[in-house]
């Protein structure tokens, strides 16, 4: 037998047989996720066309994540539709205020080494962090997985991403992804397995951070190589074989050195389009936004709150801040995390996709500069099509939003 990578190592499994790149495999679904913003088409497939119910009900889940609570009442009638098709069904419904899709099912266990998770949202490659086959799937194929508990997937080939050093203090998981998608560019690895070999370094939060930013450069699954004791601590088992083997085939191969790395920022209107922070230091900001599937944890608070403590937002922005789930929002409340920020003069939020897809809570005029933590900053993304979007570590906007115009933390002044 060949030697494999880890999506072939994973889908071979699911599917019963030995698979390669190329090959078409039929495999077990371990979960399949749908978010409020296409679950009425989901449904309308599974009851008007193919006129029956999810066949493992408890494989599904319905999360009310992406317009939460609902903006209009279209929006509204839209959640009536899902909640009631739950109640209906038996599937697992997560209703408003539980958060953010990717969180939630990584919370709840229900993503974990070796699975085959599809979920209606594109950031499902967030899976790929506890070395799960994680990829995201339009409303019909949704269904029909819901419908058979299977699906069917080409598999896919695969990039090969090393980190090697270690990084130097200000620089975070965020600006490593960045970098990775600038090296890749936005269609390096359109249609591939981006395996990304980190070692022991990372938290689990980092890792989600690492394998949700792979779909930008087109990826079909982000996996994270298990290292170290760091998902054994989530009480996770992980399966020997699905580790890749030596010799695995990489369609390219590139290595970053983590200790060359500085603060990162995505630039308006690609992700790939990446900078070195110190170039754009200065640049005047409407609205910062810490939160979303990307850097929406609660390190991710404490990376905010940490810069934010005993300082203010300065006069004329707009902090918003959205903690991930539910879970995060208690704990940032019980550890004082939440005070810190709105003692700063952040807005806090209901936990969920909030402001990212420019559908509420927070989206931008005409002619506004953004900092967000987010993952896309394509024209119109947030709001209005002539408002601009940079993508950074909650650092870098927490510092952001201090000053009022692009900073590092090292720009902040000494408090006495």
């Amino acid at each position: 037998m060949k030697p494999q990578t880890m999506a072939e190592k994973i889908l071979s499994q699911r599917s019963g047989k030995t698979v390669y790149a190329g090959d078409l495999a039929v495999v077990e679904v371990d979960e399949v996720m749908i978010v409020d913003s296409i679950a009425e088409s989901v449904i309308k497939v599974l009851d008007r066309d193919l006129e029956t119910t999810p066949k493992f009900p408890e494989r599904v889940s319905i999360v009310i994540d992406h317009v939460a609570p609902a903006s209009s009442v279209n929006v509204a009638k839209s959640h009536q539709v899902a909640r009631e098709y739950a109640a209906r069904t038996g599937v697992k419904l997560f209703d408003v205020g539980r958060g953010i899709c990717h969180q939630v099912l990584m919370e709840e266990g229900l993503a974990f080494p070796g699975a085959i998770v599809l979920g209606s949202d594109s950031h499902s490659t967030t899976y790929g962090a506890v070395a799960a086959f994680g990829t995201g799937m339009g409303a019909t194929d949704i269904a029909l997985a819901a419908a058979s508990g299977k699906t069917w997937l080409k598999v896919p080939e695969s990039v090969k991403v090393t980190l090697t050093g270690e990084l130097n203090s200000g620089v975070t998981a965020k600006d490593v992804a960045l970098e990775m998608i600038r090296v890749l560019t936005a269609d390096g690895g359109t249609y591939m397995s981006i395996e990304i070999h980190a070692g022991d370094r990372f938290t689990r939060g980092e890792r989600m951070t690492l394998a949700n930013l792979c779909v930008e450069a087109g990826a079909k699954a982000g996996l994270v190589v298990p290292g170290g004791e760091i998902l054994t601590d989530y009480g996770y088992t992980i399966p020997e074989w699905v580790y890749p083997d030596e010799g695995a085939r990489y369609v390219t191969d590139i290595t970053i050195d983590l200790s060359a790395l500085t603060p990162r920022m995505s630039v308006p209107s690609y992700v790939d389009n990446v900078e070195e922070v110190t170039t754009l230091r200065g640049t005047k900001v409407d609205q910062v936004f810490i939160g979303t599937c990307t850097n929406g944890r609660l390190e991710d608070l404490h990376a905010a709150a940490n810069i934010l403590k005993g300082r203010k937002v300065a006069p004329g922005i707009r902090l918003l801040v959205i903690p991930a789930s539910s879970e995060v929002l208690e704990q940032a409340t019980a550890d004082g995390t939440l005070l810190t920020l709105i003692r700063s003069g952040a807005t806090l939020s209901t936990p969920g996709c909030g402001p990212c897809m420019g559908r509420h809570q927070g989206v931008l005029a005409p002619g506004e500069v953004c900092v967000s933590t987010s993952n896309r900053n394509f024209i119109g993304r947030m709001g209005d099509k002539d408002a601009k979007i940079y993508l950074a570590s909650p650092a870098v906007a927490a510092a952001t939003a201090v000053m009022g115009v692009i900073s590092l933390p090292e720009d902040l002044p000494v408090m006495a």
